[in-house]
């Protein structure tokens, strides 16, 4: 369900039992005329009537359109709304406000909300249907065997079209869940496995925690989906027919032409398109890398004292050492011991401890590349996220010849993407393509959606709408502790979706399992640090921001600062 105001219209969207008589009888008694915009007509006469009796002055109309059809669906929004085509991302798409209340957004972020929404109806209940069914058959609920009502008379029953229901059975019987017979109807397939339901005993803890904190997600229901959905159908149509082969293991033309403008634009990369390689994420950049450094003999890669535990296993999984920098109260010193092949670092803002690398420590270690023969791998994690001022430069513009660029849309867009990219020196591109493989393994649709999204400015508003909702989420978050927790001491909170929060020496592990009772998933400071690390910081919690949609953010705060008392 979406609501809200726009001049004097209050407009609501729903499937038809979705649309609640009470928020629509709210929206009304504000004095405002009300559309209901809904894939059928069914069920919406009881809500214009509630609506009639609790404001009998105000003019109700109801306006359908098919929710599965892209070109009715844009048609029928933009015949009810004014102020032009979404020409940026809007925060929090598709707010659900509480019943009654009155939200004022502009007819553009309506107009996004509504997208979204009717996408999720319309194309939602089909898969919704044959969830429930596969559910109830996995479950005991459906023995095998048992006859189901027919597509006509489910669809009757749940308020739906008989072809959505007739066609969740068909993929349920292609599926093998079910099985359909001239003359006996749709019946549960007999070889399917079922299991009883075991109930939950009052006393068993909960599975799942409520919130997530754990730091390197973004907040997935602030995904453009309307947006990307917009650009996806411009790169299709554009598409040429042998984007369908197997293509070129650097990744998509388009792509990487685009990136090559963007990087250069936003983050001070100097690259060509020819030395961009697209991969499946930074971890899968970095295996490419540690299998070119293992064949041109490198014995170890220096790394961050704290880091991704993950990037160290990638690095040992290659064969190659990692050896632990040091670091003082200005971060770390990036300028490896003598004999070290490369170094891996992230300058923008540090993982995890939140600083940003130096001006004369970024000199120093690119100074340390071009002297050795050395190679610096930069991730460049955060750098789209710099809340206090403008991003710093990437490492990578101070020498292209030394230096690796690695980024990703993971934390900007989403990371089931599976998009990342490489800017590579000329004398490692040929290389790199060689480790990769010959056969590109990132799927195209979505490089060339993204291509058309970073073209269009698509992307630039995006970054920009989502640094702006992560910087209010973290000013909340400073400012909770200091009224709440002032002792607590807030590290690194200048850019990124995660802050580091120092605790009273020998509590981190309690206030981990207060988290764990609070339902919370957060880290620890200590399980990012380097098992041979020389150096050891005090107990601290590093606290993701990003994860938490706008409507859980508040309880998750609330829930982080208990465990800080």
């Amino acid at each position: 369900m979406a609501a809200g105001l726009v001049g004097k219209n209050a407009l609501i969207t729903g499937s038809g039992h979705g649309i609640g008589a009470a928020i629509a009888t709210g929206l009304a008694q504000a004095g405002r005329e009300v559309i209901l915009l809904s894939r059928t007509a069914d069920h919406l006469g009881a809500t214009a009537n509630a609506i009639k009796a609790s404001a009998s002055i105000v003019e109700v109309r109801i306006v359908t359109t098919d929710l599965t059809n892209d070109n009715q669906r844009t048609t029928a929004i933009d015949d009810l709304l004014s102020g032009g085509p979404v020409d940026g991302p809007i925060k929090n798409p598709a707010t659900v406000e509480p019943p009654g209340a009155r939200t004022a957004i502009s007819p553009a972020q309506l107009r996004q909300a509504f997208e979204n929404d009717l996408i999720r109806a319309g194309r939602g209940v089909r898969r919704a249907v044959a969830e429930a069914v596969r559910e109830a058959v996995r479950t005991g609920h459906l023995a095998p065997g048992t006859r189901l009502p027919s597509s006509r008379q489910l669809a009757a029953d749940l308020g739906l079209a008989r072809n959505t229901v007739a066609d969740a059975y068909a993929d349920l019987v292609a599926e093998g869940w079910l099985s359909a017979r001239r003359g006996s109807g749709t019946l549960v397939a007999d070889r399917m496995i079922t299991r009883p339901i075991l109930a939950r005993s009052a006393a068993e803890p909960r599975g799942d925690p409520c919130h997530d904190l754990i730091p390197g997600n973004p907040d997935l229901t602030a995904f453009p989906r309307a947006a990307w959905l917009k650009a996806t159908r411009r790169a299709m149509a554009a598409a040429p027919d042998d984007a369908l082969g197997y293509g070129d293991p650097r990744g998509r033309p388009e792509l990487r032409a685009a990136l090559a403008d963007h990087l250069a634009r936003a983050r001070g990369v100097h690259a060509g398109p020819e030395h961009i390689l697209i991969c499946a994420g930074v971890s899968h950049g970095l295996q490419i890398l540690s299998a070119v450094l293992a064949g041109r003999g490198a014995r170890n890669v220096a790394v961050e004292s704290y880091g991704q535990d993950g990037y160290f296993g990638l690095l040992a999984a290659a064969g190659l050492k990692t050896l632990p920098l040091p670091f003082d109260t200005h971060g770390t010193d990036p300028v490896p011991p003598v004999g070290t092949d490369a170094v891996l670092l992230t300058p923008a803002h540090q993982f995890p401890v939140g600083t940003t690398l130096q001006r004369d420590r970024r000199t120093a270690v690119v100074d340390w590349a071009r002297r050795t023969g050395g190679l610096v791998l930069e991730d460049d994690y955060d750098g789209e996220f710099r809340f206090d001022r403008p991003s710093v430069g990437a490492l990578q513009g101070l020498d292209p010849d030394c230096v690796v660029y690695l980024g990703t849309a993971s934390q900007t867009l989403a990371p089931g993407l599976r998009l990342a990219w490489m800017a590579l020196p000329s004398t490692l591109a040929e290389e790199a393509v060689a480790a990769k493989g010959q056969i590109d393994s990132c799927e195209v649709f979505s490089q060339l959606t993204m291509a058309e999204f970073i073209a269009s400015g698509a992307y630039d508003r995006h970054v920009r709408a989502a640094r702006r909702r992560y910087r209010d989420r973290r000013d909340t978050l400073v400012a909770a502790l200091a009224q709440h927790a002032p002792k607590v001491r807030v590290i690194g909170a200048a850019a990124g979706l995660h802050t580091v929060l120092g605790l009273p020496p020998g509590t981190e592990q309690r206030v981990l399992q207060s988290a764990t009772r609070q339902g919370l998933k957060v880290a620890g400071l200590s399980r990012y640090r380097h098992e041979r690390s020389q150096n050891a910081m005090a107990d601290a919690l590093v606290v993701g921001y990003g994860v938490p949609s706008d409507a859980a953010w508040p309880q998750a705060l609330s829930a982080l600062v208990r465990i800080l008392f």
